[in-house]
């Protein structure tokens, strides 16, 4: 199958890439960053810069490519916990959903898998989730709501967060698959 990899070099990204590749998919893996592009390829993945919040250059993008499916996996986190902009964040789950979904039917695409969380958010960031599911399931989708994620590259490199949690290494490999689902919500966590 030929998956979009959208987020193809964040935390659960960067480690579901090879993973598809081995289960005999093609992929375009998305990334905003340039230098980037190099580590996509060495994964035996096609790499395409592109930013989830310019719709035109994403949907130009996506139908190119003619994927089956697409898998949202971005978010705007900060390396630094103390530094993450929940009001990015937030635009990245309405804003950057709605931009994929409309990429994604352009595309043709029959199967759209979108990251999410396991827990409640309260305020705009709670807003933002709903929302964001409400979009996904409304397009067919699956909603993919992640434990806290732990592990290498994570807030929780060496010591467990509490429940809910998933190892992000678990998450990448039980969210492969999830592309065989119909439309619904998973929950992974441990």
């Amino acid at each position: 199958m030929r998956i979009v990899v959208a987020g193809a070099t964040g935390v659960i990204g960067i480690r579901l890439v090879p993973l598809l590749i081995a289960d005999g998919h093609e992929i375009l893996g998305l990334t905003r960053t340039p230098t980037k592009v190099e580590l996509l390829e060495s994964l035996g993945a096609h790499a395409a810069v592109c930013d989830v919040f310019d719709a035109p250059a994403l949907t130009d993008v996506v139908v190119s490519y003619a994927p089956q499916a697409v898998i949202h996996q971005v978010t705007d986190l900060s390396d630094d916990p103390a530094l993450i902009d929940y009001a990015a964040n937030s635009r990245t789950r309405t804003e950057g959903t709605t931009n994929l979904l409309a990429a994604a039917t352009a595309a043709g695409a029959t199967r759209f898998l979108a990251q999410s969380v396991a827990w409640q958010l309260e305020g705009a960031g709670g807003e933002a989730v709903a929302a964001h599911e409400r979009a996904v399931l409304g397009h067919g989708g699956v909603v993919v709501r992640y434990g806290q994620l732990y592990g290498p590259g994570t807030y929780f490199e060496s010591t467990a967060p509490p429940p809910p949690r998933i190892h992000v290494d678990d998450a990448a490999r039980r969210t492969v698959p999830l592309l065989d689902l119909p439309s619904g919500v998973v929950e992974l966590v441990e």
